[in-house]
C-alpha cells in the first residue's frame, strides 16, 4: 500500500502536504502511511482514494515488481 500510495501521489503531482490537506489528514501521517510506518483504516483509505480522485482498490493493488524498490543486502 505504502509504495502504491507514493507511486499514485507522484502520478498526481501532489505533494504530501498536499494530500493531507485535500483528505483532511495532516502531511505527518500522510508521510507515516507513504513510509509504511503506521497503518491506514479502511475509513482514511477511502479519504485518500477520494482525495487522489482513485478508487481505492488502486491504494491496495499488487505493485508491479519493477515498481518495487530494491533494498541492499548487508552482508
Amino acid at each position: 500500500m505504502a509504495v502504491n500510495l507514493r507511486r499514485l501521489r507522484h502520478a498526481k503531482g501532489m505533494t504530501q502536504e498536499e494530500l493531507a490537506e485535500r483528505a483532511g489528514l495532516s502531511a505527518r501521517y500522510v508521510g507515516g502511511i507513504e513510509r509504511a510506518d503506521v497503518s491506514a483504516s479502511v475509513t482514511v483509505l477511502g479519504r485518500i482514494a477520494e482525495a487522489l480522485e482513485l478508487e481505492a482498490t488502486e491504494l491496495v493493488r499488487a505493485v508491479p515488481v519493477k515498481a518495487r524498490k530494491k533494498t541492499p543486502v548487508e552482508p
